[in-house]
């Protein structure tokens, strides 16, 4: 196993980056390998067989980290071209509940089927009592993006399966920080550039045995094949047996990434990782009167005019805007010191507007 130091030492962003949860850090390793590719490529010596190891590497790394066997992960690039493809499979008239203020790439594909689909909504904490006989599938991050809440994603497959319903569950927020198990749900879907740290266009689908006939490969091409090699030609079709009839065409660079950063979070101790991230929240959360802890890595307040952000970036800390509130994420590569940084700038942001009142 990989100790927390040795992969807290892969990372070296400049202080006060609390950004995570928009993009992860590139690790030194990964830096290496893309560069030394680059090389290659440059000098002919593009190497297919490395990229699809690179594929594979990844595959079995992901699948190690959420806890399911590598036949039950597909490659994918965006979380709403994953989820599009359970929408698109899904029939006509079938009821799709989702979270209110949920990420648009995990609510989108539902709406984009127009009226085919009931789709509606409730708030997060009431996700699992709403949960009916009736209810076809329940579309849901497990960590919202706009305000950082991490639901309970065990109530929420327990009611589930007690009403005979499916679930889509988008680990994008997740995985990589928290500990989380895959095979809890039918689908789950992770977009691998944010707290995966891998490059963008890199993404897992996790499908269980007994959902995946239920789900039509929308997206089926060369890769999808069973043997991609031998069965890139029509007119016939050969899908793989399992997961990975869902695969996409892999970008071949971004892939050789991922297998180096998604492989450092796999061989990692995730109990100190999580640890260490909600440790770090929770200071925030302490220095500034609020209740917790959350069990969130992410920490938002509310900031409808900007001003929190602005004070935060004067400090020297990279942080989000999202739904009118500013975001801030805490990994692997934070300390205490970016904690004392955030809490000086929102502590002149409060002075200032104090301030003004007078």
């Amino acid at each position: 196993m990989l100790t927390f130091d040795a992969l807290r030492d892969q990372f070296r962003p400049g202080p006060g980056h609390l950004d995570a949860a928009t993009a992860g850090v590139a690790p030194t390793r990964m830096l290496a390998v893309l560069r030394d590719d680059l090389d290659r490529w440059g000098g002919g010596g593009l190497d297919v067989a490395r990229y699809e190891d690179a594929v594979r590497r990844s595959r079995a790394g992901f699948a190690s980290l959420v806890g399911v066997d590598a036949s039950r992960v597909a490659i994918g690039a965006q979380v709403s071209a994953m989820a599009g493809t359970v929408a698109a499979s899904l029939p006509d008239g079938a009821e799709v509940l989702c979270v209110e203020g949920d990420f648009s790439s995990v609510v989108f594909p539902f709406l984009a089927q127009g009226d085919r689909l009931r789709v509606w909504h409730v708030p997060a904490d009431d996700l699992a009592s709403a949960i009916r006989p009736g209810t076809d599938w329940v579309a849901f991050s497990l960590a919202q993006s706009a305000t950082g809440h991490v639901l309970d994603g065990e109530a929420v497959a327990t009611a589930a399966a007690a009403a005979g319903a499916r679930t889509l569950c988008d680990l994008t927020q997740a995985a990589g920080w928290l500990r989380v198990d895959a095979g809890r749900y039918d689908v789950t879907v992770t977009a691998a550039y944010k707290w995966l740290c891998a490059p963008r266009g890199t993404g897992f689908l996790t499908v269980r045995a007994d959902a995946q006939d239920l789900l039509r490969p929308v997206h089926a091409g060369w890769y999808a094949g069973d043997d991609p090699w031998a069965s890139c030609y029509g007119p016939e079709m050969w899908l793989a047996a399992d997961a990975r009839r869902f695969d996409v065409s892999p970008a071949w660079q971004a892939w050789l990434g991922a297998a180096e950063s998604v492989g450092l979070f796999a061989a990692a101790d995730a109990g100190a990782v999580e640890r260490h991230a909600l440790g770090l929240a929770d200071a925030l959360r302490t220095g500034l009167g609020l209740p917790g802890p959350t069990r969130s890595a992410i920490v938002t307040l509310p900031d409808p005019d900007g001003g929190r952000r602005a004070a935060l970036a004067r400090a020297g800390c990279r942080v989000a805007g999202r739904a009118g509130r500013v975001r801030l994420a805490f990994h692997v590569w934070n300390d205490r010191a970016d904690v004392d940084r955030a809490l000086d700038a929102l502590a002149s942001s409060r002075a200032a507007a104090v301030a003004e009142t007078h």
